[in-house]
């Protein structure tokens, strides 16, 4: 078992991380930049080091620091979390060259991963079903190339930059005519924001639904997968709420979906965490992306089959074996997050601050994962999300009911939250019947604003 590990993350995350560490036993060194000495897994962990100022790009994307770090405290692993190096496999493959335990996937499968157009001939290898697009990157030099690859998939297609991510690098086109502009323009962002200016082309699914896959895996070729998460509600391609089980998925589909998803992690030498993202129109499944990470709402999947996903990543990184079988897994119930952001319910803007009063809910069934606390200052120089609000019951109805209650309750004052948004949603006749696709949210608040 490892005895010692870096957090070299922050947030709500990186207590979710410690408490798990200490229920092990493993010590923590908390990683924090200057603006962050007031976290609450930093105030908590055995260790702290400053690494920088608040700027991510000096401190928690600064590598020279972390590793410094986990060479002046005698650590053994490192956990990215999700976000900032968590799927950065040049971060991954320092790491473990180092001598230190990378806790998440090898480099070398977050490499191929990472790369839209390497993953994609990697799933298709594997058999997991994928939407229809170019075989390779497009070639401006050869535009009637272009126009034959599109003619073939049918329009409207979706142009999108192989190193993208975040909703960042994509753009529809609907006619010839938009075609090659559209294709040099997403070269030009793709190059300007990953540093890597491969596009391709795929057919773009006019009402699709994002359901995703979650995966563990150890070292030793044993996969399980933990069912499906419907994360459709979304906004500018970022998840709002998510839910488990996905609404219509039956059993059947959910077994097959899922030992694809096994069989896919065998074909990549797969190790820890990880999510099979994917597009779902008509009946029919489409590959879009893995995170070789843990997702914000692994929490979800957690309630549901009773599966501590952050425990078994640290598990695995220590060599233990999956103690779990494919048969061990139950589906109990159904379970709801709610990211709570400081923003402005209408605008979106950011609302960093002082946090006046804060007062977490509570109730049957209800789960609050946040770092924030009375006095606690949010920043301004990172993501706004301050927690995740869970809700669990024996039907999807009650899990609805219990979240409406946990919103009503819980207490935020000092700054804006994003929760009178989250209590609209839930009394939506659309999402209460469920299915709603990726584009729904999008549509109802440009009605609303109109």
């Amino acid at each position: 078992m490892l005895r010692k590990i870096i957090i070299a993350n922050r947030g709500e995350i990186a207590l979710r991380i410690l408490r798990a560490c200490r229920e092990l036993g493993i010590k923590t060194v908390a990683l924090h930049s200057e603006a962050d000495r007031d976290l609450k897994h930093v105030l908590l962990a055995d260790e702290a080091v400053c690494i920088g100022p608040a700027s991510p790009a000096d401190s928690y994307l600064n590598v020279p620091a972390i590793m410094s770090a986990a060479q002046v405290t005698d650590a053994e692993g490192i956990h990215p979390g999700y976000g900032f190096l968590s799927e950065n496999a040049d971060f991954a493959e320092c790491v473990e060259k180092s001598g230190y335990v990378f806790i998440g996937p090898k480099p070398e499968t977050i490499r191929i991963m990472g790369d839209k157009l390497s993953a994609l001939a990697a799933m298709k290898k594997a058999g997991i079903p994928c939407v229809p697009g170019s075989e390779g990157p497009l070639d401006v030099e050869k535009p009637k190339e272009i126009y034959r690859c599109a003619e073939a998939i049918g329009y409207p297609v979706i142009i999108k930059a192989s190193g993208g991510g975040g909703g960042r690098g994509m753009r529809v086109v609907r006619t010839e005519a938009a075609l090659l502009n559209a294709v040099s323009l997403t070269k030009s962002e793709a190059k300007s924001a990953f540093n890597d200016d491969k596009v391709y082309m795929e057919k773009y699914l006019e009402n699709p639904r994002h359901i995703e896959f979650q995966v563990l895996a150890d070292q030793y070729g044993h996969v399980i997968h933990l069912g499906e998460r419907d994360c459709s509600m979304q906004r500018r391609h970022q998840k709002v709420i998510e839910e488990s089980p996905a609404p219509g998925i039956n059993s059947e589909l959910r077994e097959r979906m899922g030992q694809l998803c096994v069989e896919a992690c065998r074909e990549i030498n797969y190790r820890g965490a990880g999510t099979f993202e994917f597009l779902y129109e008509d009946g029919e499944f489409y590959f879009i992306e893995m995170n070789t990470r843990v997702q914000v709402e692994h929490p979800v999947t957690e309630m549901v089959t009773g599966v501590d996903i952050v425990r078994q990543q640290l598990l695995v990184a220590s060599g233990v074996p999956l103690a779990i079988q494919q048969q061990d897994v139950e589906f109990t119930g159904h379970a709801i997050e709610c990211r709570i952001n400081a923003e402005d319910p209408k605008t979106f803007m950011p609302s960093p601050g002082p946090i006046e009063v804060f007062q977490p809910p509570g109730g049957p069934g209800i789960r609050l994962d946040s770092h924030i606390y009375t006095s606690y200052q949010v920043p301004p120089y990172y993501d706004s999300m301050i927690g995740k609000l869970i809700a669990h019951g024996e039907t999807r109805e009650i899990a609805i009911a219990r979240m409406r209650n946990a919103l009503e309750e819980i207490i935020i004052e000092g700054i804006k939250t994003n929760i009178p948004l989250h209590t609209e949603l839930l009394n939506d006749a659309n999402f209460q019947h469920g299915g709603t696709n990726i584009h729904y949210l999008e549509k109802k608040l440009a009605q609303s604003s109109s």
